[in-house]
């Protein structure tokens, strides 16, 4: 009997001692960092977690946002938000910002000499302020009545995101801000009715960053990669406990059948 679910990278996995310069996504950093395991199920063998369903309202948000700062963009001038929150910037021209916005084939990328690994990732989108200095930017949208700040736990990896960009972008040479944005469409559900439009009060919020954590977290990565033995469980995974409890009991019962 054919084994049904269908293996992930089947020609991206990573194989020891390969010469080539390993391709790793921003967003396999942060798999690697929920759970080791994870991570190294994937890399090496193709078994990945299963596909999450695609946010598409979401995307369309991004999509939207995406379109209404390349306007201001094509005028060299900011968006009135930007005047609102007081940025000194505009949006970024540059040849490359199409490459650098595709996250799944392109990206912005630096291939690091020492640990043979190319890190990669997509951006929403860069400002620039009138010395050169450059801005990472990342859309996000959310439904709640509720402030939005950046102070719930889970939107760590909101800043570990824009840290990998900052540090992408400086080891490209551009002199990079520590602060970055994330422009927040909060979709409004207090509202008497519906009415077939979903309203959105957009905010801008600064963040701080700091991307000194990445090289020892690449080094960690690389090492997870070369690795024979199997990683341990990430704290808080809930994909693995359920892999080793389904297996063992899909075992016993196989064993029981025999």
């Amino acid at each position: 009997m054919a084994f049904p679910y269908k293996l992930k990278w089947e020609k991206g996995r990573f194989s020891p001692g390969q010469k080539d310069s390993y391709v790793i996504s921003r967003s396999k950093v942060e798999r690697f960092q929920e759970c080791a395991r994870c991570f190294w199920l994937e890399a090496r063998y193709g078994i990945g977690r299963p596909d999450s369903f695609p946010f598409t309202l979401n995307n369309a948000v991004d999509e939207l946002f995406k379109r209404e700062f390349d306007t201001h963009r094509a005028n060299g001038e900011p968006h009135p938000l930007m005047k609102t929150y007081g940025i000194d910037a505009v949006p970024m021209k540059h040849e490359n910002l199409e490459e650098w916005r595709d996250a799944l084939k392109r990206g912005i990328k630096y291939a690091h000499p020492e640990l043979n690994l190319t890190l990669r990732g997509g951006i929403d989108d860069i400002w620039q302020d009138a010395s050169g200095k450059v801005y990472i930017v990342d859309y996000k949208a959310t439904a709640g009545k509720d402030t939005i700040t950046l102070d719930d736990e889970w939107k760590n990896s909101y800043k570990r995101q824009v840290e990998i960009y900052q540090y992408l972008f400086r080891k490209n040479g551009f002199d990079v801000s520590n602060t970055a944005y994330f422009v927040y469409a909060n979709g409004k559900n207090d509202r008497a009715a519906f009415d077939g439009k979903l309203e959105f009060e957009v905010t801008i919020l600064p963040y701080e960053g700091d991307d000194s954590w990445i090289e020892g977290c690449l080094k960690k990565l690389r090492e997870c990669l070369d690795c024979d033995d199997i990683p341990a469980i990430g704290k808080g995974c809930q994909y693995c406990p359920y892999r080793e409890h389904a297996g063992k009991k899909l075992l016993e019962l196989h064993r029981a059948k025999k």
